[in-house]
């Protein structure tokens, strides 16, 4: 089965204070967004890595240079509207969505998640990350989309924090936006994504919904908390470093 990766990196990063894209940022001597780029080279893929730039693009690209293929997401409209800036440059059966902000996620990982969605057809597939609870390192975690599922162990939600219950908050099953999909279905689905929510953007989290109603089973595989550390403010960066 054929597969690309998508790489999402054109946010500002305004909680960083920099006045660089925060992918850019130096951890260990190399910007943020190097170490994922590493870490999946040998990752089977279709061609090489997709990067959606947006904050100084031209930046991003003289800094990681002409190995990769890059589009531009013009408006920073959410994760949704990210990957719809891609649609023209997708061109396998699959796709997975990672994050330049987020370093740590690892060849191993995303070579169990290609196995489990090639190997049952799917039209999407997911990390889940399972913390023993939100606190001290973990407290990071907090902000993130709870897993909702049945009885028999099914996803049949992604409630966002702000919209959880007092015990919903207590799900230690947290949503990292890891997502690897059969491009023809999800580019359907996109278009049925609104931005009817607080922020007025275009979120992925919505297409779980969407493929609820579509009658698909979302595939989920667990992974580390350490590899869905996303690098949002100077103390994210700071841990991150320690991390490494």
């Amino acid at each position: 089965m054929s597969q690309q990766i998508v790489i999402l990196a054109a946010g500002k990063g305004t909680r960083m204070g920099a006045d660089v894209p925060k992918v850019l940022l130096p951890l260990h001597d190399e910007p943020v967004i190097a170490h994922l780029l590493n870490e999946i080279k040998t990752v089977p893929q279709d061609t090489t890595p997709i990067i959606v730039v947006g904050f100084k693009k031209e930046l991003v690209e003289e800094t990681l240079g002409p190995d990769y293929l890059y589009v531009t997401q013009f408006d920073q409209n959410g994760t949704a509207h990210a990957v719809m800036s891609a649609q023209s440059a997708i061109t396998a059966k699959n796709f997975i969505v990672l994050y330049g902000d987020m370093p740590f996620t690892r060849q191993e990982s995303l070579l169990k998640l290609i196995e489990l969605h090639n190997s049952n057809h799917a039209m999407i597939s997911m990390f889940t990350g399972v913390v023993p609870n939100f606190e001290h390192q973990y407290e990071h975690f907090l902000g993130f989309g709870r897993i909702i599922r049945d009885p028999q162990g099914h996803i049949v939600k992604i409630r966002e924090y702000k919209d959880c219950t007092e015990e919903e908050k207590q799900i230690t099953e947290v949503n990292p936006g890891i997502y690897m999909f059969n491009s023809e279905w999800v580019f359907e689905q996109l278009k049925r994504v609104n931005s009817e929510n607080a922020q007025h953007e275009f979120y992925l989290t919505d297409i779980v919904e969407l493929a609820i109603q579509d009658g698909q089973t979302i595939y989920s595989l667990p992974i580390a908390a350490e590899e869905i550390y996303g690098i949002n403010t100077p103390a994210h960066l700071e841990f991150a470093r320690k991390l490494i």
